[in-house]
């Protein structure tokens, strides 16, 4: 299959999918090859699973960790995923 047509498809799945979808998916893909989900479809999964659980701690520090992971241009971010799982657990 083209990645066009695999992105597209991703993008069409992660789009319309729930948060507990989304979850279960990246663990899935990440518990088998950390490396193989492409750093955009990782962040915009995580992005939509935390728009839908705004409140969720855990998830919150788990995007804010991967976006840590994948260097500088992120860091902003990642430290206020971080601060929102912080206000969201008080």
């Amino acid at each position: 299959m083209e990645l066009a047509k695999v992105e597209s498809e991703f993008l069409e799945a992660v789009t319309f999918a729930s948060a507990d979808e989304i979850v279960r998916m990246l663990e899935t893909v990440l518990d088998e090859d950390y490396a193989g989900l492409p750093v955009w479809a990782r962040n915009l999964a995580y992005r939509l699973a935390c728009l839908q659980r705004l409140e969720d701690s855990a998830l919150l520090r788990e995007a804010s960790a991967d976006l840590f992971n994948h260097g500088p241009d992120w860091d902003r971010i990642a430290e206020e995923l971080r601060k929102q799982a912080d206000a969201a657990e008080k």
